[in-house]
């Protein structure tokens, strides 16, 4: 069931991430794969800033589209796609 509740998760951060972000999106797949990297990405920065891990699923999916927006920065100053 934690399996599922990633993926939902990465699905809807991924979503998310991709209309927030001007160009095309990496694809359904490897959006829902950037959205669960994210909300790795997101969870580990909120925690660095000393915010709770614990929230709901709005706080969940709202710390996951910030790690998934960044990691998207990241990939794309990498791989120079606009």
């Amino acid at each position: 069931m934690f399996i599922l509740w990633w993926i939902i998760v990465g699905l809807i951060a991924g979503f998310l991430t991709g209309k927030l972000m001007k160009g095309s999106g990496y694809g359904p797949i490897l959006d829902i794969v950037v959205g669960i990297v994210g909300a790795v990405v997101g969870g580990f920065i909120m925690q660095a800033l000393g915010f709770a891990g614990q929230g709901g699923l709005i706080y969940t999916i709202l710390v996951a589209v910030i790690g998934a927006v960044l990691l998207t920065l990241v990939l794309r100053l990498v791989t120079r796609k606009a």
